[in-house]
């Protein structure tokens, strides 16, 4: 068996112990596990480092030290079916000291401390001991991790006393600012239908509401970052919350026109941006017929061309 096999067979094997799920017991899985080692081959277990990596570079450490290449486009499956798992499970730490989205694009992983610990001691005489140990307290780990999460979640006030949580990060800054600052600006006693979140794509949906304005959503239906039902004029605004990926462009529109098409109340298009330097990028992609919001300029609207200033407009 060549060295580099053996390691990965070795990560396998303490996945295993750690009671991962099957589906984070794989090549993937190991492969990232060594990665956030830096267990390079040949790299004695009692050496193992704690690098600070993100997910590209986790896929280059693959790459030159296991030679296991990995299309840029399988970035999200690294992250999403072994990185978020490995940070559920205690076993990482998702920018420690920080408050980053756990799918930010910026956001790094490292080996927790305790595992570190345990992990150094494998295939020593100390390492069944040391895992017993181990194991005794990873519930409460967990559970300390689990509650480190939730201080740091981000609160939404929807409706007097009611209030959700999303998960850290820009992205949900900017969907806090929209519910808090733009909807009593220009959609005054609006209800909140849908509000998505990074950690949980669902942080707030209410299903009925929305179905009793003649759409049903299905699972492969991307639904825009928050949707409100101005009930003064029985409009749905569909609001795209942008820090780093696009606007209401001409085929996000078709894509909400197509997923909305059912709606007994009209649809109005509103993407939101957390300042103009940001909006900026992205001027030339906005769809006409639009509407555009900047948090940090939250009483003004921009309206991309059309006879209203706000309102929707007949397909």
């Amino acid at each position: 068996m060549s060295v580099k096999k053996q390691y990965v067979d070795d990560a396998k094997q303490i996945l295993l112990s750690l009671g991962l799920p099957k589906a984070q017991r794989n090549e993937r899985s190991a492969l990232c596990l060594l990665a956030l080692l830096d267990m390079t081959p040949g790299k004695s277990w009692q050496d193992a480092g704690s690098p600070l990596l993100g997910i590209t570079p986790i896929m280059g450490w693959m790459r030159e030290h296991y030679d296991k290449v990995y299309a840029p486009n399988s970035r999200e499956t690294v992250r999403r079916k072994t990185i978020h798992q490995f940070c559920d499970a205690a076993l990482a730490v998702c920018n420690p000291g920080e408050t980053k989205a756990i799918n930010s694009p910026k956001s790094v992983y490292q080996i927790e401390p305790s595992a570190l610990d345990l992990l150094r001691t494998f295939e020593t005489d100390e390492w069944h001991d040391a895992l017993a140990k181990y194991m005794a307290g990873r519930e409460t780990l967990i559970a300390r991790y689990a509650k480190e999460r939730e201080q740091s979640m981000i609160p939404v006030e929807i409706a007097p006393g009611k209030e959700i949580k999303l998960t850290p990060g820009e992205h949900s800054e900017l969907i806090r600012d929209i519910i808090e600052s733009f909807a009593p600006r220009f959609a005054p006693n609006s209800v909140l239908v849908y509000a998505g979140d990074t950690g949980d794509k669902m942080g707030y949906f209410d299903a009925a509401l929305l179905a009793s304005l003649g759409v049903e959503v299905d699972s492969h239906g991307k639904m825009p970052d928050v949707v409100l039902h101005f009930t003064q004029k029985n409009w749905l605004l569909l609001v795209e919350s942008v820090t780093s990926h696009g606007p209401v462009d001409g085929k996000r529109h078709a894509e909400l026109a197509k997923l909305f098409k059912g709606s007994t109340a009209g649809l109005v298009y509103v993407t939101a941006f957390p300042n103009r330097a940001i909006m900026s990028r992205y001027l030339g992609e906005i769809a006409w017929e639009t509407e555009v919001w900047v948090a940090d300029a939250p009483s003004h609207l921009i309206h991309f061309n059309g006879v209203r200033f706000l309102g929707p407009y007949e397909e």
